[in-house]
């Protein structure tokens, strides 16, 4: 496909959260860059993800934090651009608070989502919609932005910026005898989630990358749950991991996960953290469909029992359901096995 019409002088992107949606911008970022140098980049970008992404050269961020409300966040907004008018805008979030915030934005084009995925309204703050799809990987569907906006061509690049002081942490506090493993047991907290993996089968497989070679570690946030998941992990490991959860700032959790062989994961922002690193994941997938949410790169590594559970759990065919579904059930996870992450384990040992 060809591109078209000229690059625009002005392109913001609205994208507030979550994390692993971030890390999916950058390669949107870098294809501006490359195939548009001389377009002027501005990113509206939550506060939490700022801190991993929010060091990118070439790119004017509004750091806005959710926490202080819709109308604070416009008007910040509003005074940060001081009447700037942009080009196009992308607005590639479709709740309704984002779509709120973003009309403290001046634009021509504002793209959204096409009609199926405008959910919440979306379709009223926008005057264009991208291409409409099913079927396809979030981050394409965030190329289908730049596609409309008139540049068809693809970047598959990353480059998470990883500052000397985050390297240097990492280093200092790795061991450095063995291929590493990560663990990252807990994805995010929101209601009716149920996206983890039962402690003690991480333990049983943390055991086994231990008795293959590897130097299994433990990451995570500070929060109470996710200490709780590291605590019940190490005791009923044979051979304890080392501990990090809740000791590393965002950038040193990708510092240290850039020094590991792989990641073993459900579905979370350090998920595609790790495969923007090029870090292959075993990424843990019954309640959410990892073609749509998964690691980008070496989804070979993948365990997806996402059809098993909707089936079971559901009482129907993948196929049949609106792309995206979950599944919302406690015990959906369980149908991941042992068995099917050790396999994944020795597979990693072989790369």
């Amino acid at each position: 496909m060809a591109d078209s019409g000229p690059a625009p002088a002005r392109l913001c992107i609205f994208r507030l959260s979550a994390i692993g949606d971030a890390t999916h911008v950058l390669p949107i970022i870098r294809t501006v860059q490359r195939y548009w140098p001389r377009t002027a980049i501005t990113w509206v970008v939550g506060r939490t993800e700022a801190a991993l992404v929010g060091d990118l050269s070439g790119v004017a961020f509004r750091v806005l934090d959710k926490r202080e409300g819709i109308w604070h966040c416009r008007q910040r907004l509003r005074v940060a651009e001081a009447g700037q008018c942009h080009d196009v805008i992308l607005q590639m979030q479709a709740s309704l608070r984002a779509s709120l915030i973003a009309t403290g934005l001046l634009g021509r084009r504002r793209i959204g989502f096409d009609r199926l995925r405008a959910i919440n309204g979306q379709w009223l703050f926008t005057n264009e919609r991208i291409a409409a799809s099913h079927g396809e990987h979030v981050l394409d569907g965030f190329f289908g932005f730049l596609e409309q906006a008139g540049l068809s061509r693809r970047e598959l690049a990353w480059d998470i910026p990883l500052p000397p002081a985050a390297v240097q942490w990492a280093a200092d506090h790795l061991p450095s005898d063995a291929p590493l493993l990560a663990i990252s047991p807990c994805s995010s907290q929101r209601a009716r989630n149920f996206r983890d993996w039962p402690v003690r089968r991480f333990a049983a497989a943390a055991d086994h990358a231990s008795a293959r070679g590897f130097r299994v570690l433990l990451t995570g946030g500070p929060w109470a749950r996710e200490r709780d998941h590291a605590e019940a992990i190490s005791a009923a490991a044979r051979w304890p991991p080392v501990d990090l959860v809740g000791k590393t700032s965002l950038k040193q959790l990708a510092a240290v996960l850039a020094r590991c062989a792989g990641l073993i994961s459900p579905d979370s922002g350090p998920v595609h953290i790790a495969s923007g690193l090029g870090i292959p994941v075993i990424g843990l997938y019954a309640t959410s469909n990892p073609e749509r949410t998964g690691p980008y790169r070496y989804r070979e590594f993948i365990v997806d029992r996402y059809p098993d559970a909707v089936r079971r759990f559901l009482g129907r065919e993948p196929g049949q359901l609106r792309w995206g579904t979950r599944v919302r059930h406690p015990d959906a996870m369980e149908l991941i096995t042992v068995a099917d992450v050790c396999e994944r384990i020795d597979r990693l040992g072989r790369h």
